[in-house]
């Protein structure tokens, strides 16, 4: 199953989270990634998420 990395900054550049996880797509990695998002509060903060191949899934600016 492949893996992806969300990882959220604050505005110095800080990391504020840096988790990984697992999904069976990129889609479900999305929906994954946006829940994490929403539990910590940081779906207006700076984040992205990649895949372990770096793909870029989610970014926020």
């Amino acid at each position: 199953m492949p893996t992806y990395t969300l990882t959220v900054f604050n505005q110095k550049g800080e990391k504020l989270l840096d988790e990984t996880f697992e999904a069976e797509n990129e889609n479900e990695a999305k929906k994954i990634g946006t829940e994490k998002l929403r539990e910590h509060n940081y779906l207006e903060t700076t984040h992205r998420c990649t895949s372990s191949s770096g793909k870029l899934i989610l970014f926020h600016r």
